[in-house]
């Protein structure tokens, strides 16, 4: 593919596209980068993983100038955790343009400090439609000066009933805003959407290209499938998946079933509260889970590096959804596998998908592997000016480990979550615990 050399972007984009190792364009960034960066609408088709969110990003900060401190670009998502993946990327790059403040306003958390935050002004919002909308409506967020709107995933934000909010967020942006809009599926409701809202916008449909991951799809008839899922997480040598449900019911009773069987899994649906779901996250990523147990909207916009597997332990109700549940596997060049559990009739084929059911493989008496890292909190973070550095200093100085050893580091403003080797864990926070970090000392805990 064409490298970013071939498309016109300011010296400091370039620079963080450096820094970043990003050199050759993926199709999507191919196809719609240029109509971008000349101001013209596009709609495209594309799905989670094919860098879209690399694409449009360069597109809003091309346009942005940090000596007007207004809201220059609004992006909408359908969840929270796709709203911080998004708005980590913009800062990342925008970093090497310097003064660029990106603000996230997502439902979860109390609208007094939205409200504070947006009183000192931002140049780009990314939030999720709700949350928006009511504070556009309050006239905290003003959108008078905006640039650009960007919908991402925007077949899944109207599946979710957000069609009306975006279509009343969009009727607060001026007259000539250019919009993205980049959707997996076009259902007629976005068809509908862009026909109002966009004169002759640049139309792209994702090609089929050689190097489409390879996902092994696999449907299994079973019996009973929750006994069934720590047998094929053995089998298949998997030590990490998600498992997909239809309903968050179904999501809390599989995950408390999956860890009485010994697999350790955390839930993950929209009737937890922000704090649960954000440690959820971090532990899943940081490889102290090994099963994240998801319904299609909790789950939707999250990226896991090198997950092994997913599994439908609820086949979905639409081809899309299943297209993307699978496709959160076999990335990077990585082959991935698809499992699909059924009970009586294959209603794979009711959503036109061509798997064929079959047995169950002999059961082994092989253990599970035991995920390897475990999780230590810390009660500060970005505000109290802990440093990723000061803990692994700690870590190295007053436990011994070496570089290697330690994990991922996760930090908020006022929490710190690193992951350490499962078997240390209990000798580090021993350690730890009553031991000055940067001089201070703080309350730490293990997450389990």
């Amino acid at each position: 593919m064409p490298s970013f050399d071939s498309v016109p972007l300011r010296l400091p984009l370039r620079k963080a596209l450096s820094r970043l190792n990003f050199t050759s364009m993926t199709p999507i960034q191919n196809d719609t980068l240029a109509p971008i960066l000349e101001g013209k609408n596009v709609v495209a088709q594309a799905a989670t993983g094919s860098g879209k969110t690399l694409a449009f990003s360069l597109g809003v900060l091309e346009r942005i100038d940090p000596k007007r401190f207004e809201v220059q670009s609004l992006l909408l998502c359908p969840t929270r955790e796709l709203a911080e993946q998004v708005a980590k990327v913009i800062r990342s790059l925008a970093s090497e343009i310097g003064n660029v403040k990106v603000l996230t306003l997502c439902g979860g958390v109390p609208m007094k400090g939205q409200i504070h935050s947006l009183k000192h002004g931002a140049h780009i919002i990314v939030g999720t439609p709700g949350r928006v909308l009511k504070l556009l409506q309050i006239e905290a967020l003003e959108l008078k000066d905006a640039r650009s709107v960007i919908l991402d995933e925007a077949d899944h934000m109207i599946d979710m009933g957000f069609i009306e909010d975006i279509t009343a967020i969009l009727g607060f942006a001026p007259a000539d805003t250019q919009y993205l809009l980049f959707s997996a599926t076009y259902p007629e409701a976005i068809l509908s959407l862009v026909s109002s809202l966009m004169e002759n916008p640049v139309l792209i449909r994702s090609q089929a290209t050689s190097d489409k991951p390879l996902i092994d799809e696999i449907a299994y008839q079973c019996d009973d499938k929750l006994f069934a899922i720590p047998h094929l997480l053995a089998h298949h040598a998997i030590s990490n998946a998600m498992i997909f449900c239809n309903t968050k019911i179904e999501t809390d009773k599989v995950c408390t079933a999956l860890n009485a069987l010994g697999v350790h899994a955390l839930a993950l649906h929209g009737d937890m509260e922000q704090f649960d779901r954000n440690e959820t996250m971090i532990q899943f990523r940081n490889g102290s889970v090994s099963v994240l147990v998801a319904t299609d909207v909790a789950g939707r916009g999250i990226d896991v590096d090198g997950l092994d597997a997913i599994i439908n332990y609820d086949v979905p109700t639409q081809k899309e959804r299943y297209l993307h549940r699978i496709g959160r596997t076999g990335r990077a060049g990585k082959n991935g596998l698809a499992i699909t559990l059924l009970e009586g009739d294959n209603l794979l084929a009711q959503i036109d998908i061509s798997v064929s059911p079959r047995a169950l493989p002999p059961f082994s008496d092989a253990p599970l592997s035991i995920t390897p890292m475990q999780t230590l909190s810390i009660d500060a973070g970005r505000k109290e000016k802990l440093r990723p550095g000061d803990i692994v200093g700690a870590l190295i100085h007053e436990c011994g480990l070496t570089k290697e050893q330690i994990g991922k580091i996760d930090q908020l403003d006022h929490l710190s979550y690193l992951a350490v080797p499962r078997l240390l864990a209990k000798p580090i926070y021993q350690n730890l615990k009553n031991r000055p970090i940067k001089g201070r000392n703080f309350r730490l805990w293990l997450l389990d």
